[in-house]
């Protein structure tokens, strides 16, 4: 007595084995030998067994059946393995059959033709190829065989089932259509991630043929990201998720491209995934949008010379970046939600301004001022501000985006190369002025000489010669003062230091002075002889200049007192007048500060200082010096504490 055709079921459905083992069982064909629920699995079975036949679903985690395939018939030479499958489609079932399958049979068909089909590939085998299929006899020597259930022909009855199949059909073939002509990358695969089904425009995405495409594993395209795709298939049969979604690079023949892959699993009744679908689009226009978009993101976070943030439609704060944060003074979580006129001074709060700035940046699109803000601290910078109106592409209104620059240096610089353009200005002013003086003494003179020189007395003629001589050092000390000045404002101005002897230096000073004035009434008093290293010249001219002050804007006599410190030399000077006017008082030694058009370039104090300071000392004025009087203080140490050459 013969045997029966022995066959494994390879599914990872229970429910499915169990109805499909019990139907081959009832048809008295098959001896079902064994069962298994994935590839790894159907290997062992089919080395245990040898069987005749096996049944082997085409989507199971771990190892699915395509991959299994050629496995099994390397363990099994002689099974002839039957896919079973819950996908369709020619390139499938041509991929199967490469791979070794005798018959490629759809989850779909009913039962009695699953037997019928499984029944043809062993017929032959044991003697039934006249029977053209299942027949009333069994096996040569065995008792017939019950028959299998015949099959279903559709009779009055069974009107309503042919149309429900019917419309079935129309949903699946209308499915398909979609399917096949989606504009994304469509794909079905297997729980091991093996292409089942692939549509055109995922074919057209990597340039390959469907042929190519069917049956290989999917993570072959991933430019060895295949682990991102283990992960999602995971997560689907381990993590039960329903949408997992990634990224990974692909080749599309014109290039690398990336693409975001979003599987969604098919299950059954019971919830087990039985397959996923997958939907892959171009990502790469959208991968670099979100790129730019976070580039620009940390570049608005991270810069700290501009305070960049958004406002809602109502001007309360939504965003904060390390700009705003360093200029303003708060932190996001002190300021996000509350409206910004909190920057504003408390006099523009109330008269709406802030308001009205978003007013005009929505009647106008853009707004742009400079003005006061107020920090968290309560201070006060002067800052440039842009307000741009935000809408979407609707047109709404989204809110509004805000820029502000401490413009506080820039406003000081502008306001110091404001005053030095006056202070120019000035200076050629009360140069002309101080030139003309001395200029028209000089040339009367001449005229007086060359013209009635033969009828002046000795007398006369000295007093001409001294008006000359006198306006000629005048220009000299102008001369040399505005060189000096120019030094010190190219930092040019050097000293050639030496010693030299304190009483000397006075006596020198003041003897200039009388030679220039003979009027001029000078005490000078040096109680004990001191040497100290110094520049003679630009002390000379220091000192110069402080008498020379005395002598056109105080009150004789005049007292020149040197003495001895603990750290080097003090000099004073002062004279028997009221002293400088107290609102000149804090600007004595500014560069041009002088009290009136007559009273010279505002360069003398000025060199009296940085001369003092370019030693290492410093000059400072006393309303109340030695004696109860005002009195010009020059204070130098023994020797210069920054020697330049």
């Amino acid at each position: 007595m013969s045997e029966r055709p022995t066959i494994v079921l390879v599914d990872d459905s229970p429910e499915l084995r169990a109805l499909v083992g019990a139907r081959l069982r009832a048809s008295g064909l098959f001896e079902v030998v064994g069962e298994g629920a994935d590839g790894g699995e159907a290997m062992m079975l089919a080395h245990e067994h040898s069987p005749s036949l096996m049944l082997l679903d085409t989507s199971m985690p771990v190892l699915d059946g395509l991959e299994c395939l050629p496995l099994v018939l390397a363990v099994s030479p002689e099974t002839r393995v039957v896919m079973y499958t819950g996908f369709s489609g020619r390139g499938l079932a041509d991929r199967a059959r490469e791979l070794g399958a005798s018959d490629f049979v759809e989850k779909s068909v009913p039962l009695d033709v699953l037997v019928d089909r499984l029944w043809r590939q062993v017929a032959d085998a044991h003697g039934y190829a006249g029977l053209g299929g299942i027949g009333a006899r069994g096996l040569p020597g065995d008792p017939p065989p019950r028959p299998p259930r015949p099959l279903r022909v559709a009779g009055e009855a069974d009107v309503d089932e042919v149309r429900d199949q019917k419309t079935l059909d129309e949903h699946l073939e209308r499915y398909r259509e979609v399917f096949d002509q989606a504009a994304i990358g469509m794909a079905t695969m297997t729980l091991n991630g093996s292409i089942v089904r692939a549509n055109q425009a995922l074919l057209d995405m990597v340039g390959r043929p469907a042929d190519h495409l069917i049956g290989l594993d999917y993570g072959v395209l991933t430019r060895q990201h295949g682990d991102h795709l283990d992960e999602a298939l995971a997560r689907i049969t381990e993590g039960g998720e329903d949408l997992v979604a990634f990224e990974h690079p692909i080749d599309s023949g014109a290039g690398i491209r990336t693409v975001r892959v979003t599987l969604t699993p098919v299950r059954d009744s019971k919830g087990s995934a039985l397959y996923a679908f997958a939907q892959i689009q171009d990502a790469t226009a959208e991968l670099e949008l979100r790129r730019s978009e976070e580039i620009f993101r940390l570049l608005v976070t991270a810069v700290k010379d501009y305070a960049i943030f958004m406002l809602d439609v109502d001007g309360n704060v939504a965003s904060w970046n390390a700009g705003a944060a360093h200029i303003k003074g708060y932190r996001a979580d002190e300021v996000v939600g509350r409206h910004f006129r909190l920057f504003y001074p408390a006099e523009e709060q109330a008269a709406g301004h802030p308001e009205h700035n978003l007013e005009l940046a929505l009647r106008d699109g853009v707004h742009a001022e400079e003005g006061w803000r107020v920090r968290r601290d309560g201070s006060r910078f002067w800052a440039r501000v842009v307000i741009t109106a935000v809408h979407d592409e609707a047109g709404r209104l989204r809110g509004f985006a805000k820029i502000t620059r401490d413009q506080s240096e820039q406003r000081a610089h502008e306001e110091e190369r404001r005053r030095a353009l006056e202070q120019q200005a000035q200076l050629l002013a009360v140069t002309a002025h101080e030139l003309r003086t001395p200029a028209a003494v000089v040339e009367g003179a001449v005229a007086m000489l060359r013209d009635g020189g033969d009828e002046l007395d000795p007398q006369e003629r000295a007093q001409v010669l001294e008006a000359m001589a006198s306006s000629a050092r005048r220009l000299q000390r102008l001369v040399t003062d505005l060189g000096t000045a120019s030094d010190v404002q190219t930092e040019a101005l050097a000293l050639a230091p030496e010693v030299v002897s304190l009483r000397r230096t006075l006596m020198s000073s003041a003897d200039r002075v009388h030679a220039a004035h003979g009027t001029a009434r000078i005490q000078t008093r040096v109680d004990q002889e001191v040497d100290f290293v110094a520049d003679p010249a630009r002390l000379g001219q220091a000192l110069d200049n402080l008498l020379e002050n005395a002598y056109r804007h105080g009150r004789p006599p005049i007292a020149l007192t040197g003495e001895r410190t603990d750290d080097g030399v003090r000099v004073t000077v002062s004279d028997a007048g009221p002293g400088v006017e107290q609102r000149l008082v804090g600007r004595l030694f500014e560069r041009f500060a002088h009290a009136g058009t007559t009273a010279g370039t505002g360069l003398g104090l000025y060199l009296v200082r940085e001369i003092a300071r370019l030693h290492g000392g410093d000059a400072r004025y006393l309303v109340e010096g030695p004696g109860g009087r005002p009195a010009f203080v020059l204070d130098l140490p023994m020797s210069p504490q920054v020697p330049r050459n």
